[in-house]
C-alpha cells in the first residue's frame, strides 16, 4: 500500500525551499502521494529516504526505454491528464513500419525517408524516433535479413513485430544488443513471449482487442516478472482506439489501476488506407495519449506537422522556450557587419534571425538571457534593461569581432537608448524596427 502524504512529509527535509516548485514540503508530499510530482524535484532528500520512498514516488505510468545510446527513447512517466496541470514529459515517438513482404526498392525508400527526416524548430531537432520491422511473411529468415538491413542503415531504435515466438527469437539474434521493443504478447502466446522478454530483459508490447483482456494480460506478465510493458488496446478502429487510450490514461492516473500503468502504442497505419486520414489519426493519438505512433511512411509533408504538434504538446507550459544567450552569426558576418540585440525567447529569436537571413545581409545577432521572455515582457519585468544588455555586450567578445561600434536595439524599447549609451559609452545605440517584418528594409538602409 502506498504511503500517505503525511507519511512522506515526515521523511522530507522540511526546508520549504520551494525549489521543487511547491510552496511547502507538505504540499510537495501531498502531490508526491497523488502521483503528481517526482521525488527527483526535491534537491535535498537523502539517498536513504529516496530508497524508502522509491515505490511511493514512482510515476503511475512506468517509464519504458527502447534502444541504446543517443538514439534511445523513453515513453511513459506521465503524471497528469492535462498538460496545464503540470506538464507532459516524454514526447510521443513516431515510428515507420517496414514489412518483410515489401520489395527492396520500397524498403530503401522508407529507410531513406527515416534518415533524412530531420527538422529544426525553435532550436530543437525533430526526427523519426524509431523503425518498426514487421514479420508479415512469417518467415524467420526474411525477418532476420530485414532486421540486419535496417540495423545497418540506421541507428534508430527498433520495434520488432511477430506473434510467432520462434520468428521473434530469430529476429532478436539479428538485432543483437540494441534493446528493441518486441511486439506482441497476446492471449495465445503470453507465456512464451513473456518468458522471452524476461530472459532477454527487453520491453514487451501487450496486445488485446478489448480493455478487460488487456488488463488481464498486463497483470499476468507483470506477475511473471516482466516489468517494462507497452499497451496496445488494438481495436484498429479510430473512434474506439481514441476511447481506449483515454480510458487507459484515466485508469492509471485517477484510479491508480496498476494494470494500465504503462505507456501505449498505436497503429494509425493499420486503421485506414487514406494517407491524409492516417496523418490526422496520428495527430489525434499524439494528443491523447499514445507513447508510440506507427506510420506507413515518413514523407516531409506528413512528418513536419506531426513532429511540431508533438513538440508543442510536450513543451512545459510553465517554462518559456529559450535559446542560448550568445552572439549568433547570421549569414557569415564579418568585422563590418551590423550588430543587433534581442532576447532569448525562442520565438523572438527565430523570427528575428529569419528576417535577418531573408535580408541577405550578414549580421551579428546578440541574444540576452531574460529567462525566455519576449522583448516587451522582459523590459517590463526589469530584465531587458540597459545594465543587463551592457553586461552582455561587454562579456560577449563582440567588440573584438567588429570594427564599428553601432548596436541596434529593438524599436519597442527605444526609451532605454539614452541609459544604454551611458552604460556603453563607446557604442552608438541605433533604434531598430518595432516589427520583425521591417528588419530587411532597415538593414539594407543601415548598410547603404
Amino acid at each position: 500500500m502506498g504511503l500517505s502524504g503525511l507519511d512522506i512529509f515526515k521523511k522530507l527535509p522540511k526546508t520549504n525551499c520551494k525549489e521543487c516548485n511547491f510552496p511547502t514540503c507538505l504540499a510537495f508530499a501531498m502531490k508526491l502521494a497523488a502521483g503528481q510530482a517526482s521525488l527527483d524535484d526535491c534537491p535535498y532528500v537523502t539517498d536513504e529516504v529516496r530508497a524508502e520512498l522509491a515505490e511511493a514516488s514512482a510515476p503511475p505510468i512506468r517509464g519504458v526505454t527502447v534502444g541504446v545510446g543517443d538514439e534511445a527513447f523513453k515513453v511513459g512517466e506521465e503524471l497528469v491528464l492535462f498538460r496545464h496541470e503540470k506538464t507532459f514529459f516524454n514526447p510521443a515517438v513516431l515510428s515507420v513500419v517496414i514489412s518483410d513482404e515489401e520489395d527492396d526498392a520500397k524498403v530503401d525508400e522508407l529507410l531513406k525517408q527515416v534518415n533524412e527526416c530531420e527538422h529544426e524548430r525553435v532550436g530543437v531537432i525533430l526526427k523519426v524516433g524509431a523503425v518498426t520491422v514487421k514479420s508479415a511473411s512469417g518467415d524467420a529468415g526474411k525477418f532476420k535479413a530485414l532486421i540486419e538491413k535496417v540495423k545497418g542503415a540506421t541507428k534508430k531504435p527498433l520495434i520488432l513485430i511477430s506473434e510467432d515466438v520462434d520468428v521473434m527469437k530469430a529476429g532478436l539474434e539479428a538485432a543483437g544488443d540494441i534493446r528493441p521493443l518486441i511486439y506482441a504478447a497476446t492471449e495465445a502466446n503470453a507465456d512464451a513471449m513473456g518468458a522471452l522478454a524476461k530472459e532477454k530483459d527487453l520491453p514487451l508490447a501487450v496486445k488485446a482487442d478489448d480493455l478487460d483482456k488487456l488488463a488481464a494480460l498486463s497483470d499476468k506478465l507483470t506477475g511473471m516478472g516482466v516489468k517494462d510493458l507497452v499497451l496496445d488496446p488494438a481495436p484498429r478502429q479510430a473512434g474506439q482506439t481514441f476511447k481506449d487510450l483515454v480510458a487507459i490514461r484515466r485508469a492509471a492516473l485517477n484510479a491508480k489501476f496498476t494494470a494500465f500503468g504503462f505507456p501505449t502504442i498505436t497503429f494509425p497505419c493499420e486503421e485506414t488506407d487514406d494517407e491524409l486520414y492516417e496523418t490526422a489519426l496520428a495527430g489525434m493519438y499524439i494528443c491523447k495519449y499514445s507513447g508510440i505512433v506507427n506510420l506507413s511512411h515518413a514523407e516531409a509533408w506528413r512528418m513536419y506537422p506531426l513532429l511540431v504538434l508533438g513538440l508543442n504538446i510536450y513543451t512545459d507550459p510553465q517554462r518559456p522556450m529559450a535559446v542560448d544567450s550568445k552572439f549568433y552569426e547570421i549569414g557569415a558576418p564579418d568585422e563590418n557587419s551590423p550588430v543587433l540585440v534581442t532576447t532569448n525567447f525562442s520565438l523572438t529569436y527565430f523570427i528575428v534571425s529569419g528576417e535577418i537571413e531573408g535580408s541577405k545581409i550578414p549580421a551579428w545577432l546578440g541574444v540576452v538571457d531574460v529567462d525566455g521572455q519576449s522583448v516587451l515582457t522582459a523590459w517590463a519585468a526589469g530584465k531587458f534593461v540597459p545594465e543587463a544588455i551592457a553586461k552582455f555586450i561587454n562579456t560577449s567578445g563582440i567588440a573584438d569581432k567588429v570594427k564599428h561600434r553601432k548596436l541596434v536595439i529593438p524599436g519597442y524599447v527605444a526609451q532605454i537608448s539614452g541609459e544604454l549609451e551611458e552604460e556603453l559609452p563607446d557604442w552608438e545605440i541605433v533604434i531598430g524596427t518595432r516589427e520583425a517584418a521591417d528588419i530587411p528594409a532597415f538593414l539594407r538602409q543601415l548598410s547603404s
